[in-house]
């Protein structure tokens, strides 16, 4: 069968759930809205047509989740995760997720590009997206909202395949959010979002524009690689203070514990997985024990 022909099937049957289950599969005052007509182009085209593109991706990728009650379910926290596949399918997928199962609203920290232009810039906001600021972050925790958020940023969402599921170096604002609110930090990965999308490599334009990199994909549509979401127990931080946010060797130290925590994690569920080579496996440990700046 064609991943056209998948999408295809995935997308009549999700379809059918919405005809049948549709107060399940999107939230109750859509789901009145639906109900009666009231629907608004604002509602279809950042709400309906959204809810129902991630229940077709899901059922194509057949996400599993695991440890969602690691998440609180009242009360601020930063969820971080891996990040790969250039696309950006895994954030949506773990918002997603969050939301389904717990019921809370979760902003999602999104690329600069995301927010370039008013006319892009309505739209992500429109669609819950929220620009890597730190206060704006921290009004959202302030709130005692969820905010997710990648640590790897696009050296990680953009890396080469051949160096799928290595944790790329930590950009540490989201240990000074944590350390100032106090709010928990609940590390979690996504096993499968590195071989959906291939991508062969990276151009850098820092030369030119700081930060910018630009992937080289070679698929555009998923592949059907089965998806699992694991979330990890939280990580406390309301022993520090707002202070220790600006010693810079304690958010150090903590970043890279996080960081070596977090690959030892992925490397043990890649080892559940079948068809995973011993040695590359072996490889990926190593950078998680002696990389330097590990």
């Amino acid at each position: 069968m064609s991943l056209i022909s998948k999408f295809e099937n995935e997308t009549r049957a999700v379809l059918e759930l919405l005809k049948t289950y549709g107060d399940s599969l999107l939230d109750k005052n859509l789901v009145k809205k639906l109900a009666t007509g009231r629907l608004k182009k604002e509602d279809i085209a950042f709400r309906l047509i959204p809810a129902f593109t991630l229940e077709v991706i899901r059922r194509y990728l057949r996400v599993e989740t695991e440890g969602m009650e690691h998440v609180p379910k009242t009360g601020g926290g930063i969820i971080i995760s891996n990040h790969s596949g250039y696309a950006g399918f895994d954030a949506l997928m773990i918002r997603n997720e969050v939301e389904r199962a717990i019921d809370r609203r979760a902003h999602l920290l999104a690329h600069k590009l995301w927010f370039f232009g008013k006319p892009v810039r309505v739209v992500s906001e429109k669609m819950g997206l929220v620009e890597a600021d730190i206060n704006e972050s921290l009004k959202i925790l302030r709130r005692d909202d969820l905010l997710i958020l990648f640590p790897e940023g696009e050296a990680g969402n953009f890396k080469p395949t051949n160096r799928r599921y290595r944790l790329q170096e930590f950009k540490r604002g989201f240990i000074r959010l944590a350390m100032i609110t106090g709010k928990p930090i609940i590390p979690s990965m996504v096993i499968g979002a590195e071989e959906t999308h291939i991508n062969l490599s990276q151009i850098q334009f820092t030369k030119y524009l700081i930060g910018s990199v630009i992937p080289l994909p070679l698929n555009v549509l998923p592949l059907p690689v089965k998806w699992k979401i694991k979330f990890l127990p939280p990580i406390t931080t309301d022993h520090f203070s707002p202070a220790d946010a600006m010693n810079r060797e304690k958010v150090r130290k903590m970043s890279l514990e996080i960081r070596r925590h977090l690959q030892r994690e992925i490397v043990a569920e890649l080892r559940r997985r079948e068809n995973i080579q011993e040695d590359y496996l072996s490889d990926v440990k190593f950078n998680a024990e002696d990389e330097p700046g590990l």
